[in-house]
């Protein structure tokens, strides 16, 4: 296959981007000892001129152009899964397997990560390999709407892109369900401008009622909720109907259930599944990274790896209320309109949870967000 041409001329914007550091010289000659010692007690002459003063940031960057339209033979695509520096990218015909552009990989390294499962893409063809098809480089990254993200160390983590709703499965039961966890993802897909629904799973093994009651809870909020069963198939058709026709990202901690309820819903996806530890009741990691999958009766999911743990201290403390949805309408009636609804008297929310109108765990929920973001620290 012949690459097709590219066009000489560019109307992109001009974008100073640093250059790598490792590929900048040492500002200063710091090796003089050595060099006296190699010359057997000779004199070593004097360095006639040397930069002791670094250079400015411009002089460090170089200039790259992004945006340019005019480009007519970048092919469209979705990255279907990211695995290292490579990215898996569906033009709508075939995956093709894709590296990323160093300059483009750099200018975007400050505002995200590079690329996420959703991103939608322009690339090219690089090389046929017989045999093996073809390899693309990615050569730019529209920009994200959706997105469920998360703080991983000390970067921000995109988990998924271009997303529409966030289905936060559940398990009744092998793992019993976390509402804390279940909240934060909550607040999670409001942050990243999705909607969320909520999925109790493994219904078939609530014998005491105690996981329908833990989903009331949010069906009071005003959440949509599923109740579902890979075993059983109850609830499979309206969780099918959920993802028809949308961009959905399927989240929820390891051992829920939520690759057995994708190969229900669509058998061809053949996603691994894996058991529940009995001791621990903690499930095992069988999607190592989410992945992007196209579904036959129309729209988008994607599988992520189970998280155990929702770090959300990207979400400043002061942005919270706005995120729990019972709190807004109390927010007004406070009494201090700084209210942190922590500590505070004449606080209209802490007030609404001693009246049992906000349910406890819920506020717990708040507050430990709350003190992660104040204090930077991590759950």
């Amino acid at each position: 296959m012949t690459p097709p041409r590219r066009n000489k001329k560019s109307k992109g914007e001009k974008v100073r981007v640093p250059f790598r550091r490792n590929r900048s010289p040492r500002r200063r000659d710091k090796d003089w000892t050595d060099r006296a010692r190699d010359a057997g007690g000779h004199d070593v002459e004097a360095v006639r001129s040397e930069q002791v003063v670094p250079r400015g940031d411009l002089s460090r960057q170089r200039t790259i152009i992004v945006g340019d339209e005019t480009r007519t033979d970048l092919i469209s695509g979705v990255v279907v899964a990211v695995r290292g520096l490579y990215a898996d990218v569906d033009d709508g015909r075939q995956i093709v397997p894709c590296t990323i552009r160093r300059v483009l990989r750099t200018r975007l390294i400050k505002e995200r990560g590079p690329l996420a499962a959703g991103d939608r893409v322009g690339f090219v063809i690089e090389k046929e390999i017989a045999g093996k098809g073809v390899e693309g480089a990615i050569e730019s990254v529209e920009p994200r709407r959706g997105q469920l993200r998360r703080l991983a160390g000390r970067r921000i983590q995109t988990i998924a892109a271009n997303i529409d709703q966030a289905i936060i499965v559940a398990s009744a039961a092998q793992p019993d369900p976390k509402p804390h966890l279940i909240d934060r993802y909550i607040v999670s897909a409001h942050a990243g401008e999705m909607a969320p629904v909520i999925c109790m799973n493994k219904i078939d093994l609530d014998v005491d009622g105690s996981a329908a009651a833990i989903l009331d809870r949010y069906v009071r909020l005003g959440y949509r909720t599923l109740r579902t069963s890979a075993v059983t198939r109850e609830g499979i058709d309206e969780l099918r109907s959920e993802l028809k026709s949308r961009s959905t990202v399927i989240a929820g901690q390891s051992g829920v259930g939520k690759s057995s309820l994708l190969n229900t819903i669509q058998p061809g996806l053949l996603i691994r599944v894996g058991e529940v530890s009995a001791q621990s009741e903690k499930g095992r990691h069988t999607t190592t990274t989410a992945c992007l999958h196209r579904l036959d009766f129309g729209g988008y999911v994607v599988d992520t790896p189970g998280i155990r743990s929702f770090d959300l201290s990207i979400i400043p403390a002061g942005e919270l209320e706005a995120y729990f949805i019972e709190f807004v309408a109390l927010v007004p009636l406070c009494k201090f309109p700084d209210c942190t609804h922590t500590h505070e008297t004449d606080c209209a929310v802490k007030a609404a949870v001693e009246r049992g109108d906000v349910h406890p765990h819920r506020y717990e929920t708040y507050l430990a967000l709350f003190d992660e973001a104040s204090q930077g620290r991590r759950c």
